[in-house]
């Protein structure tokens, strides 16, 4: 099965995404992952409504499968995934479609691994002393976006001018693809409930694809 899927997300930043859901895609029997994320913050008059947003992202970046994402923050991972799910329901697209709703915020998942982290930070040898968070507390953690940036900074070891130089943004990207692996993530229910979605978004695409053939 090969895919071509789409993330339409709150920021640049969930760019960050793109490895974590190629590999749920992987896991789940796609022999070929393309991903593309809907940049839609360019355009002169960008929508802001979400089925707005959903209809521009496909007709901008056509896919197999579309992510849309957004964090929970503090109104939780249900209220989010509904406020999706109308959205889609709104936008009344024939592509099937995903819900992504990390706990917090994307960089939840990013907490995973601190050779990742060392290495992206350019010092995959380093000593320094990151006090990630346990795996099964990830999700209780209140600002995961500033504890990566942290890490990220302890990680590098660099001090005054150069720390403050130092593009903490691009290299969250950097962790993403260092993971590789995110099976430890199944222990967080938020992921889980990621991995279910996909599975049936890959069945519906299959009946599609079935139909059309």
């Amino acid at each position: 099965m090969n895919i071509q899927f789409t993330l339409l997300s709150e920021g640049s930043s969930d760019q960050a995404l793109l490895p974590i859901l190629s590999f749920v895609l992987r896991e789940r029997g796609a022999e070929t992952v393309e991903s593309q994320w809907a940049d839609i913050g360019r355009l002169r008059e960008p929508p802001q409504a979400l089925p707005d947003q959903i209809r521009t992202a496909i007709d901008l970046y056509p896919c197999d499968l579309l992510f849309v994402h957004r964090d929970a923050d503090r109104v939780g991972h249900d209220f989010r995934r509904e406020e999706i799910i109308c959205g889609l329901d709104a936008a009344e697209i024939d592509v099937a479609s995903v819900c992504v709703v990390p706990v917090r915020m994307t960089e939840t998942w990013l907490l995973i691994d601190e050779h990742a982290i060392r290495e992206a930070a350019g010092r995959p040898q380093g000593r320094a002393a990151l006090n990630l968070p346990q795996l099964r507390r990830l999700e209780e953690e209140a600002y995961p976006k500033a504890a990566l940036h942290q890490a990220l900074r302890d990680a590098s070891e660099l001090r005054g001018r150069r720390l403050r130089d130092f593009p903490v943004t691009q290299r969250v990207r950097r962790v993403a693809e260092l993971i590789g692996d995110y099976g430890a993530l199944r222990g967080l229910s938020a992921f889980r409930a990621l991995e279910q979605e996909v599975r049936t978004a890959l069945d519906q695409f299959a009946d599609r694809t079935a139909r059309r053939d």
